[in-house]
């Protein structure tokens, strides 16, 4: 193996790990994740698993990383090929939906939030930090769609980033129990309800 190859040969094992660590937290949250199992799941031993993370918690912030890296990639970025105002944020709410139907068996995102909501360290710091980001780039979409002449102008962007956000919730919580379709289809009648009265 070249100096060249070695690095990319990391890189690759890492992801490997990532990959199997992501599939886990999804059944069982990152509390779920042990180095021994794991390196088990990876055929490596706990020795080597540790060279790519140093801790349980490196691990775990990683993973949540991931789950957010994934999650914006198949949420936001492609909404961002939709114009501005209300037809990018239907395109971020129709990606999120999506994002659910994919993930009704478990969302890394939204059990950290509840794993950790009442702790302190770096996880609830991290997890606080990626939801408050989220949360960000849906009022930077509500403030365009109020430029745009979508929205009313008088609009509280943080208001209905709290709402959009509120009916997500309850998509992931009934499409698990109840099934995709009609959490789906009840989310989207509350859609259209929400929309129509931050237009008049």
């Amino acid at each position: 193996m070249t100096a060249a190859t070695a690095p990319a040969k990391g890189q690759a094992t890492r992801e490997l790990i990532l990959d199997h660590a992501y599939e886990r937290a999804r059944v069982g949250g990152l509390e779920s994740l042990s180095i021994g199992s794991l390196a088990a799941d990876v055929g490596m031993s706990k020795s080597g698993l540790f060279a790519h993370f140093g801790s349980r918690e490196d691990l775990q912030l990683a993973v949540l990383e991931t789950a957010g890296r994934r999650f914006m990639a198949n949420v936001l970025l492609p909404a961002l090929s939709v114009p501005r105002g209300l037809p990018r944020l239907r395109a971020i709410v129709a990606q999120w939906s999506e994002w659910g139907r994919k993930h009704q068996s478990g969302c890394v995102l939204l059990t950290a939030a509840g794993e950790y909501d009442g702790r302190d360290g770096a996880l609830h710091d991290a997890v606080v930090a990626q939801q408050g980001g989220w949360r960000d780039e849906l009022e930077k979409a509500i403030a365009q769609a109020a430029a745009e002449g979508h929205l009313n102008a008088s609009a509280d962007a943080g208001q209905l980033a709290f709402e959009i956000y509120a009916l997500m919730l309850g998509l992931h919580h009934d499409a698990g129990l109840f099934g995709f379709e009609q959490a789906h289809q009840r989310t989207q009648a509350a859609f259209e309800r929400l929309w129509r009265s931050w237009q008049s």
